[in-house]
């Protein structure tokens, strides 16, 4: 019998291309943010203290760093279904494995792999969208495909309720939904993406050329790194039940949802670095926002939408400082621009959590945000120095929301610079990257497949 060759991903309805990679993508970012609210409050159930819990979210950061440097590799070996197939059941296993996680080493291992695993997933759906969508549909391929994760990641949290923290029940639930993003995958009537192509990073060069840019999205890691790995946690601490405290966490994700748009037509149009300085300093006042809310005999409520406005500040800093950066330099380096401030990011989240952590267990559960609070403060203070020794002009266009997931992320944002433009970024309306999905689907350049740049490894990495 003769099996009939599969078909051309773009010879498919473009809704039907990308389906079942969004389809793996909604259950998989289910898994996972539902996995970021549960571990903190299993790891306290468990008797471990929040220094401990901060270096478990530390080997988080140390494996999604080496999992985004060797999943393109091991991607150009295997193929992506083998991959994320090979990923996706360790991911499944090690969720399981934290029902007899039984000391600190043990829980730091287990996230640690879990780590480097989800940032292989990633890896492949992002290669994978980016494939899918054409210079016809990339605007609404890349929509539908960030409404799913954002959908996922704000839901999520309800999740918490469906069983208790310390049972085995939402283990099971997460590790199933891992479990099941391998159906879309493996079934796709679309064929693999070509496997991705080399990248160098030149994270010194590009803190030369946008210092604010590369700072700022360190900063973003070592603030939003502990927050969001300990959020239920902290809830819980300063009298929340758990699923009060897991609304926390849907706070900020919904936050950012509503936020991350407005925030970013913004900065298309004034410099982009006092957004990232008034988003700093804004954050500021938030944690304190918090730790009022937190200390004054207020109802839940009033500290579920302090969490919310945190969210919609601190989770949108990263994107306005990707956009930052890629004003600064030429089309084709785009990609190795994006995956330089995701190494940036990523160290920073690999260094945050312990040092905040450990401040909560000498000074109360209050110093994270006091932590938070500080480092705003001197970003804030740092990006409005460059401002006046080094003023800009508003970009006129080319935000894009990215997300922190991979470094193939960089392919979703892709596009031409208008003509004229020298890479320098010094006059107005330089642009990189599509600003609505009106521009994303009038490029033609912004076809990775017709484009062999756009195909990233993060290769080497500096240590996310």
């Amino acid at each position: 019998m003769i099996a009939t060759p599969l078909p051309e991903t773009r010879a498919i309805r473009p809704a039907a291309a990308i389906g079942t990679i969004t389809m793996a993508a909604f259950l998989l970012q289910g898994a996972n943010g539902l996995l970021q609210v549960f571990l903190p409050l299993r790891m306290s159930a468990d008797g471990l203290t929040l220094t401990q819990i901060g270096a478990v979210a530390t080997a988080y950061g140390v494996g999604f760093a080496l999992g985004c440097m060797l999943a393109p590799p091991l991607v150009r070996t295997v193929g992506h279904i083998r991959t994320y197939a090979s990923l996706a059941a360790v991911s499944a296993a090690i969720v399981l494995a934290f029902e007899i996680a039984q000391s600190p080493l043990a829980w730091i291992a287990l996230r640690g792999v879990s780590g480097l695993a989800l940032a292989g997933l990633f890896t492949v759906i992002d290669s994978w969208v980016s494939a899918t969508a054409s210079a016809a549909n990339r605007g609404r391929v890349i929509a539908l495909y960030l409404i799913a994760t954002k959908t996922a990641l704000v839901l999520s949290p309800l999740g918490i309720g469906l069983g208790s923290v310390e049972g085995s029940g939402l283990i099971m639930l997460m590790a199933a939904a891992m479990s099941l993003s391998l159906i879309p995958i493996s079934a796709t009537p679309t064929r693999e993406p070509r496997a991705p192509t080399r990248v160098r990073l030149a994270i010194p060069a590009l803190f030369r050329l946008a210092p604010s840019a590369v700072l700022g999205a360190f900063a973003v890691g070592l603030i939003n790194g502990p927050v969001i790995a300990v959020t239920s946690v902290y809830g819980v601490a300063v009298g929340l039940t758990a699923s009060e405290a897991a609304l926390l966490v849907l706070a900020i994700q919904a936050g950012s949802l509503v936020f991350q748009w407005p925030l970013g037509w913004l900065s298309d149009r004034v410099d982009r670095r006092r957004v990232i300085a008034s988003l700093f300093f804004a954050t500021a006042l938030a944690c304190a926002g918090i730790v009022a809310a937190s200390l004054v005999a207020l109802p839940p409520m009033a500290l579920i939408v302090a969490f919310g406005l945190y969210g919609g500040l601190a989770l949108c800093i990263y994107a306005v400082c990707v956009a930052h950066a890629c004003d600064l330099v030429a089309p084709e380096m785009i990609v190795p621009t994006v995956s330089s401030m995701l190494v940036a990011w990523a160290i920073g989240a690999t260094l945050g959590p312990l040092p905040a952590t450990a401040l909560m267990d000498v000074a109360g559960p209050q110093a994270l945000f006091l932590y938070v609070g500080a480092i705003c403060i001197v970003l804030a203070a740092f990006v409005t120095v460059r401002i006046r020794l080094r003023p800009r002009e508003a970009a006129g266009a080319g935000f894009v929301n990215v997300l922190a997931t991979s470094a193939v992320s960089a392919e979703l944002t892709k596009a031409k610079r208008p003509e004229g433009r020298d890479g320098t970024g010094e006059g107005p309306g330089t642009r990189n990257v599509p600003d609505t999905a009106a521009e994303a689907v009038a490029d033609p350049v912004a076809d990775p497949v017709a484009d062999p740049v756009a195909e990233p490894v993060v290769e080497p990495r500096d240590e996310p």
